[in-house]
C-alpha cells in the first residue's frame, strides 16, 4: 500500500489542486449563467455562453494536440491555466466599471475555450505519465470523485457567494484556487519527458501530427466508433444542458434555489457512482458497459424530466440519469489510456476532442432554439384542455418540458444505433486479456 501511495503522490497533487481551480471556474460559469438568463430571460443568449466555449475547442483541438505533443507539457498547462485566468480577471475590471455585457462575456468564453483546447490534451498525456498503469481505474474514478463534489459544491457557493459579495466575490475566489493550482503545478509536480519512437517526431510539422492523430483513429475502429457514439451522445447531452435552466428557472416551483438543489443531485449521485467506480472490479466487457449505461442515463432522466411537476421528482431524475455515468468514463478511461501510446495520446486525444465534441455547440444551440423559437411558442397556442397541457403542463417551462421528451427519444435512438456496432468489441476479453472483435 505504501508503494502504491508513494506512485500515486504526484497524480494525486496534480489532481487536488486542479479539482480546486476547477471548481473556482465553475462557480463562475454558473454564476455568469444565473445573471445572464436572469439579464435577457433567453434560453438561446443563455446557451450561446457554452457555445463560445466550445466552438473554439471543436476548430483549433486538432492542431492544438500536434503542438501539445511537441512542447513541454508542464510549461503548456502553466501558461494556458494563466492565460484563462485573465479572462476572469478582464470580467472582474468590467463588472467593477459597471459594463460588463453579454458580447464581453461571449468574447472572453472564446478564449478562455481556446486556452481550454491547448491545455485539455497536455494535461491528459501528464496524467498518463504521473499515473502508475495499475492505477488508471483508481484515478479515473478520482477524477469521477472530484467532478462529482464540484457538481454538488458549485451551485451551493456560488450562490451563497453570488448573494453576500456579488459577481466579484465570486470571480475572486475563481482566481484563489487558480492560484493554488498554479502554484501546486509548478513547484511541486515533476512531469517526465515523453519516450519517442522515432528522431523525426520532433520535427514533424503541426499539420503531419494532425494527419497522423486522424491516421491512428482511423486504423483503431473500436477508439473511432466509441468516439462517434460519445458525439451523439454529447449532442443529446449539452441540449439537456441548454433546456435545464429555462426548464427549472421558468415554473412557479422553480428559481435559483430549485436550480442549485437539481443541480446538487447530480452531485451527490456522481459522487456515489464514483465510489463505487473506485472498488468495482474490471467488468467482462467494458464497451458494453459504456453503451448501456448511456443508454439508461440519458433515456430515464429526460423521460421523467418531461413530465414531471415537482421538485422532488426533478431531484429523482437527476440522481437516476448521473450515477451511472463514472462508470462510464472509468471504462473509457482504461481503454483510452491502455490503448494509445503514450507519445501519441497528445495527437489522438486533440482528434477525438474535435469529432467528439463538435456536437456540444450544435447541441447547445439546438436545445435553446427548440425552446425559445418552437416549442415554447407551440405550447402558448396550445389548447388549455388538449392532450399537450396535460403531458407536459401550462405556462413559461412547458416548452422546455417538451424538448425533454424529445431528447428522451433521440437518446434512445443514438445509444441503439451504436449498441448495434459497438456491441460486437470486447475490452478485455477474458479469455485472452486484449481487445476483441467479433
Amino acid at each position: 500500500m505504501k508503494h502504491t501511495n508513494k506512485g500515486m503522490k504526484p497524480f494525486l497533487i496534480l489532481w487536488s489542486t486542479q479539482a480546486l481551480s476547477q471548481l473556482g471556474s465553475t462557480m463562475t460559469s454558473f454564476a455568469l449563467t444565473l445573471w445572464l438568463y436572469e439579464t435577457t430571460g433567453s434560453a438561446l443568449q443563455t446557451a450561446l455562453l457554452s457555445i463560445c466555449s466550445y466552438t473554439p475547442y471543436v476548430l483549433m483541438s486538432i492542431f492544438a494536440g500536434a503542438l501539445s505533443d511537441r512542447w513541454d507539457k508542464k510549461k503548456t498547462m502553466l501558461v494556458c491555466d494563466t492565460l484563462a485566468a485573465c479572462c476572469s480577471v478582464v470580467v472582474l475590471l468590467l463588472l467593477g466599471a459597471n459594463a460588463l455585457m453579454p458580447v464581453h462575456m461571449y468574447c472572453l468564453n472564446a478564449v478562455s475555450g481556446l486556452m481550454n483546447t491547448v491545455q485539455q490534451p497536455a494535461s491528459e498525456v501528464t496524467l498518463t505519465l504521473i499515473t502508475p498503469k495499475t492505477q488508471y481505474q483508481r484515478a479515473s474514478g478520482l477524477k469521477s470523485f472530484s467532478n462529482a463534489l464540484i457538481t454538488i459544491l458549485h451551485p451551493v457557493i456560488a450562490t451563497a457567494l453570488y448573494a453576500a459579495l456579488g459577481m466579484g466575490g465570486v470571480i475572486a475566489v475563481d482566481l484563489g484556487t487558480f492560484l493554488a493550482a498554479f502554484i501546486g503545478l509548478a513547484c511541486f509536480v515533476q512531469v517526465p519527458p515523453v519516450e519517442r519512437q522515432g528522431e523525426n517526431d520532433t520535427r514533424e510539422s503541426v499539420l503531419s501530427s494532425a494527419k497522423a492523430g486522424l491516421a491512428y483513429l482511423r486504423d483503431h475502429g473500436l477508439i473511432l466508433w466509441l468516439i462517434l457514439f460519445l458525439a451523439g451522445v454529447n449532442f443529446v447531452a449539452s441540449a439537456f444542458d441548454a433546456v435545464l435552466p429555462p426548464y427549472v428557472l421558468s415554473r412557479a416551483n422553480g428559481g435559483r434555489a430549485v436550480l442549485g438543489v437539481v443541480t446538487l443531485c447530480a452531485g451527490v449521485a456522481t459522487l456515489a457512482g464514483s465510489l463505487v467506480t473506485t472498488i468495482l472490479p474490471a467488468p467482462k466487457n467494458r464497451i458494453r458497459v459504456i453503451w448501456l449505461t448511456m443508454l439508461f442515463s440519458l433515456g430515464v432522466e429526460n423521460l421523467i424530466l418531461a413530465f414531471a411537476r415537482t421538485p422532488a421528482v426533478w431531484c429523482i431524475a437527476q440522481i437516476l440519469g448521473w450515477s451511472v455515468v463514472p462508470i462510464m468514463n472509468a471504462n473509457l478511461d482504461v481503454i483510452l489510456r491502455s490503448t494509445i501510446p503514450p507519445e501519441m495520446q497528445g495527437r489522438v486525444y486533440a482528434c477525438r476532442n474535435t469529432m467528439q465534441f463538435f456536437t456540444i455547440p450544435i447541441g447547445t444551440l439546438t436545445g435553446g432554439f427548440l425552446v425559445d423559437q418552437v416549442c415554447e411558442p407551440w405550447m402558448v397556442r396550445a389548447n388549455p384542455n388538449g392532450m399537450l397541457v396535460r403531458l407536459f403542463g401550462a405556462g413559461k417551462g412547458a416548452g422546455a418540458a417538451m424538448v425533454m421528451l424529445i431528447l428522451a427519444l433521440l437518446s434512445v435512438a443514438v445509444c441503439g444505433l451504436f449498441g448495434r456496432v459497438l456491441r460486437k468489441y470486447s475490452f478485455p476479453d477474458p479469455r485472452n486479456g486484449g481487445l476483441r472483435s467479433e
